[in-house]
């Protein structure tokens, strides 16, 4: 399978056991930080996204890579005798209590926050947002084993974030080289316009619910967990549209609107990587803030 201007999959992508074909899979279109923020900001309108190549230093993520992968190597993760940058995944033996705790411990970290705050990042979000940014403390990082058969389904950002404002921006950081068989964040084309569209008509729906049932995506309106769908190749043919995916490298960083439909896919990285990567939220420190993004990541926080 190919996509013109991504190099030849070995491996088709998949989620949850279904395949994506081929005729349903497009490349995700890259965009070079310096061609200016007014620029980029249009092609955010247009597209629900913008993936911005290299706007980090490469060296750092790796090294930051390196960092989150050896204090999570006593867990039995990581496959011992390599560089951690690596990411090599042991075979068995890992204690997943002890990595879930680790785990907490690093997105509580002085290290990780100065890894979302770094000064390339910062500068960026607040030309962008025009204004001052203002990075929500609940940040997500995440490790995915080749072969793990569980994926992010589809869904869109603010079914999670609506007791604040709209104009909020994510931003998803690949630490480390991630090929699109890693499993890597998938956009379904121009869905920004459809996430809206569901976002109106859950709003039409829901006179019937609490203040609080509407801000939580666990309402009786949702699907569970707040998500689309599992089912991506189904998505892609009910709204007629393309998965697109790209080969990420460490550096980039995709911002992505938060009605833009997205997903992740199974990691199947034939070398035994570990997919590393995190998922942070930006918006204009004048602009409401839903207060329950104001504290650290726990796992099982129904957020």
């Amino acid at each position: 399978m190919s996509i013109a201007g991504l190099r030849t999959l070995e491996t088709p992508l998949a989620a949850h056991g279904r395949t994506i074909p081929a005729q349903r899979l497009g490349l995700l279109q890259p965009t070079d930080p310096t061609i200016g923020v007014a620029a980029i900001r249009r092609r955010y309108e247009e597209h629900g996204y913008v993936w911005l190549k290299g706007l980090l230093p490469r060296a750092e993520v790796i090294d930051f890579r390196r960092w989150v992968f050896t204090r999570l190597a006593e867990t039995g993760l990581l496959a011992p005798g390599h560089d951690f940058a690596l990411g090599l995944a042991a075979g068995e033996g890992v204690d997943w209590s002890l990595a879930d705790r680790r785990l907490m411990s690093l997105v509580r970290s002085a290290a990780y926050e100065g890894f979302c705050a770094q000064p390339p990042l910062v500068r960026f979000m607040d030309a962008f947002l025009e204004g001052i940014s203002y990075l929500h403390k609940r940040k997500l990082m995440r490790y995915v084993k080749p072969g793990t058969p569980a994926a992010t389904p589809a869904h869109y950002d603010l079914v999670y974030l609506r007791g604040g404002t709209s104009r909020l921006v994510t931003a998803w950081i690949p630490i480390g080289d991630t090929p699109a068989e890693m499993g890597g964040l998938v956009y379904l084309e121009g869905s920004h316009a459809i996430g809206r569209g569901m976002e109106a008509e859950f709003r039409l729906r829901s006179g019937d619910l609490t203040p609080e049932e509407r801000i939580s995506a666990y309402n009786s309106h949702m699907a569970e967990g707040g998500w689309v769908s599992k089912d991506l190749p189904d998505m892609a043919e009910r709204f007629d549209a393309r998965w697109l995916a790209a080969d990420y490298e460490a550096g980039d960083v995709v911002l992505h609107s938060p009605y833009m439909i997205h997903a992740a896919t199974t990691n199947q990285d034939r070398a035994g990587r570990l997919r590393l990567s995190t998922d942070i939220r930006f918006q204009n420190v004048d602009d409401e803030i839903d207060a329950r993004w104001s504290n650290h990541w726990s796992l099982g926080d129904m957020l």
